[in-house]
């Protein structure tokens, strides 16, 4: 909305979530998928991480990324569907301005630090592969923090920026968000001062924070393929790029969403679209990576199965 005509508006104090589906009759349905999906994505990363922690086997640097990513797959999905699944409870669509934009805030804090960390598990992969003898030595445990540190703090930064600039916009027209969660796209057609130097900051930090950890992750990939092409046993190929391929998935899922949602400048009316791209961030991304991490790896399968079912230590 341009800024014209301001005066005589009341400014906005909170926006009205129209959420996922406005027909009534969808809405407990939505309500159940959600909630189960909400349970299985919890479920499965919090047995990812207690994979990890009982079994000395997974103690490496691989799978201390993996934790972390699953800590961050818990947080993203806390950060929106809880709050969505309240709203039908208790007939209440409205959320303070304050609230939304500390969904936005923690929202973007955990989805830089999820491209940082994928970066950091590519790097992981490029050296164990490429590099084992210094592998050790270069992917220390003062490393790996040093890593996880890093991420956190450009994180952080990149959710700063974008919650302060977003918190010098005027709103004071129509407060209606057509998503189930506050963001940036949806609260920039809200505003009645002009956007146009939030949509350039929002589509540069997307390039930094997503682009450059791609080119990374690719240039990471192609050592990785041509060292395992040099492998000359067909087993130790497998297993090399079995223990790559789980993470080249997500990280498509995840990129290619991403870049789709905040990649796009002047991007016109809110539409279905916007919230399917927002269901695959905030909910199948984070449900489908244990899942992904846990088909492919035999280790934590096994550790899985014993955690489970109460098994002695595996062999």
């Amino acid at each position: 909305m341009q800024p014209e005509a301001r005066t005589n508006r009341t400014a906005v104090t909170e926006f009205i979530l129209l959420g996922l589906v406005e027909t009534e009759n969808l809405q407990p349905m939505v309500f159940v998928l959600f909630l189960l999906a909400y349970l299985v994505t919890v479920g499965g990363n919090l047995s990812i991480l207690a994979a990890i922690l009982v079994e000395p086997k997974l103690h490496t640097p691989m799978y201390f990324f993996l934790g972390n990513l699953s800590v961050l797959d818990i947080g993203c999905i806390t950060v929106t569907v809880p709050a969505m699944l309240s709203r039908p409870l208790s007939h209440k669509r409205t959320v303070p301005y304050a609230a939304c934009l500390s969904q936005l805030f923690f929202f973007h804090l955990l989805a830089g630090m999820d491209c940082f960390l994928l970066t950091a598990m590519a790097y992981d992969r490029f050296l164990a592969i490429c590099q084992p003898l210094t592998y050790s030595t270069r992917m220390s445990q003062t490393v790996q923090r040093i890593l996880v540190v890093v991420s956190w703090a450009c994180a952080i930064t990149n959710a700063l920026i974008h919650t302060i600039a977003l918190s010098t916009l005027n709103f004071c027209g129509p407060n209606e968000v057509n998503h189930f969660y506050c963001d940036l796209p949806q609260l920039f057609q809200l505003s009645c001062s002009s956007t146009q130097l939030n949509e350039l900051l929002l589509f540069g930090m997307s390039f930094i924070m997503a682009g450059t950890p791609v080119v990374l992750i690719i240039i990471s990939y192609i050592h990785v393929a041509a060292a395992v092409l040099q492998i000359r046993s067909a087993e130790g190929r497998k297993k090399a790029f079995s223990t790559c391929g789980s993470h080249l998935t997500v990280v498509c899922l995840f990129y290619g969403t991403g870049m789709f949602n905040y990649m796009r400048l002047g991007s016109e009316e809110a539409s279905d679209k916007d919230k399917g791209v927002g269901v695959f961030n905030t909910i199948i991304n984070p449900m489908l990576n244990p899942l992904i991490y846990s088909l492919r790896n035999s280790d934590v399968q096994g550790v899985l199965w014993r955690v489970l079912v109460g098994r002695q230590s595996l062999t």
